[in-house]
């Protein structure tokens, strides 16, 4: 009977190549980038590319040269990426168990990520009432109108009302 491979095995084998070809040995780099920077900045930044240098200075010590990974970040989280440049290699340093990064390289780009839609819990109806009365008063139509969006969107934010 054939072993069952999870799907990490799989995944690894067909997009592997690719990967390498960027520097890559693995994928797991972008799997775990959300553990490495932190939800936040994670949402704005992601490797891209790994460079490594074309001569190993440290080959006396057993280990090669630190490389340069490349990261793509949106462009008003740029300046925060490069002060918190350090730390971030830090953590990657510390995820592999070794100072495998030496540099980032930052470029500005967009930053694909899966949407995720929020959940947004049902309004209550006296609240919704509570919002409506609120904007009936106003005779422009267009004005009413986007006022009532934006107060049920704030009341179905806001936390829920003891008492």
């Amino acid at each position: 009977m054939a072993r069952i491979k999870p799907l990490a095995e799989l995944i690894e084998t067909c997009i592997g190549p690719a990967f390498a070809a960027q520097g890559f040995a693995s994928t797991d780099i972008l799997a775990a980038w959300p553990d490495i920077v932190g939800e936040r900045l994670a949402r704005f930044c992601q490797p891209s590319k790994l460079e490594w240098p074309r001569r190993a200075r440290r080959e006396e010590q057993g280990r090669p040269d630190p490389g340069t990974l490349v990261v793509r970040v949106e462009g008003v989280f740029a300046l925060e990426l490069q002060h918190l440049a350090p730390v971030v290699i830090q953590r990657i340093n510390a995820h592999y168990g070794w100072a495998c990064i030496g540099k980032l390289v930052l470029k500005q780009g967009r930053v694909h990520q899966a949407v995720r839609k929020r959940v947004v819990p049902p309004l209550d109806p006296v609240r919704r009432g509570e919002v409506a009365l609120a904007v009936s008063s106003i005779d422009d139509d267009a004005l009413r109108d986007a006022l009532d969006r934006l107060g049920v969107a704030i009341v179905a934010s806001a936390p829920p009302r003891s008492g």
